[in-house]
Parts: structure tokens; C-alpha cells; sequence
């Protein structure tokens, strides 16, 4: 079972997805930066200065300053500020993935309308065939019966 288990873990599909998952998490915490950092201060700006972290709605009926305090008292809420932030994430994950997936099928295209030359024959292979075009040619000189010719003849 052992055995088994390492031929699965170590197959190429299943190391290249755990990369894949590694990376990928550590790309959530750029887009994650991106929009808390970049992308919601201007927008804040726009708005008047809102700070979308802080929008909620508490269902208790009470007031809270920011959503910390709400939390802090125990007050359910819904936060679609922070709902908000994360369509932006979800809508520039999905652009960057969609750029990549556009690039990756553009290469495929180009390689399906070019295919790749084939390499020139080895030296080797390029003596066979002098070989072969010699003794084809030697063959049909005036010679019956074809083949090599004999020595002496």
C-alpha cells in the first residue's frame, strides 16, 4: 500500500498540481494586497472616502464605528463591503488567469499553423544515403543483373 501510495504521490500530474496550488496561494496574497492596497484606496477616493472594509450592516439593530467593534461585541453583521473587495480579487484573479489561458492557446495556435521543421539528418545518416545513391547509381551503369559490381569485371 506503501508502494502504491508513493507511485501516486509522485506521479508528474499530482507533483504538478501541488506546485500549482503552492504558487497559486501565493498569488491570492498579491491579488489580495493589489486590491486592499491599490485598488480600494482610489476607489475609497471616488466615493467620497469610503473604506469598503467597513461596510456592514448590523442585524442587532445597534451602532458600531467600524466593523472590528461590531465583531469584538459579538454583533452578527453583513459585511458587503468586504464582499465588495472580494469580487474585485475574484474578477482580477479571473482576468489574469484568462490572460494567461489566452496566451497558452495563442502559442498553440501558432504551433499547430508552423509546424516545427524537421532537423536535418544526422552525418550519419547523410553517408548512408551517399552510400545507398553510389551503389544505386554503380548498379545501373550499363551493368546487367544490377547489384555491385564484381572485381575484375
Amino acid at each position: 500500500m506503501l508502494k502504491e501510495f508513493k507511485e501516486f504521490a509522485l506521479r508528474g500530474n499530482v507533483v504538478d498540481m501541488a506546485v500549482g496550488i503552492i504558487i497559486g496561494a501565493a498569488f491570492s496574497t498579491i491579488v489580495r494586497s493589489l486590491v486592499d492596497d491599490i485598488v480600494m484606496p482610489p476607489m475609497g477616493v471616488v466615493t467620497g472616502g469610503v473604506d469598503f472594509s467597513n461596510m456592514f450592516v448590523p442585524l442587532n439593530g445597534e451602532h458600531y464605528d467600524s466593523l472590528a467593534q461590531a465583531k469584538q461585541a459579538g454583533a452578527p453583521t453583513i459585511n458587503f463591503g468586504l464582499f465588495i473587495n472580494n469580487v474585485i480579487s475574484f474578477l482580477i484573479v479571473a482576468f489574469v488567469l484568462f490572460m494567461v489561458v489566452r496566451g497558452m492557446n495563442q502559442l498553440r495556435r501558432k504551433q499547430e499553423q508552423d509546424p516545427a521543421a524537421e532537423p536535418p539528418p544526422s552525418r550519419e545518416v547523410q553517408l548512408l544515403e551517399e552510400i545507398r545513391d553510389a551503389l544505386v547509381s554503380g548498379s545501373t551503369r550499363g551493368q546487367r543483373g544490377g547489384g555491385v559490381p564484381k572485381p575484375g569485371s
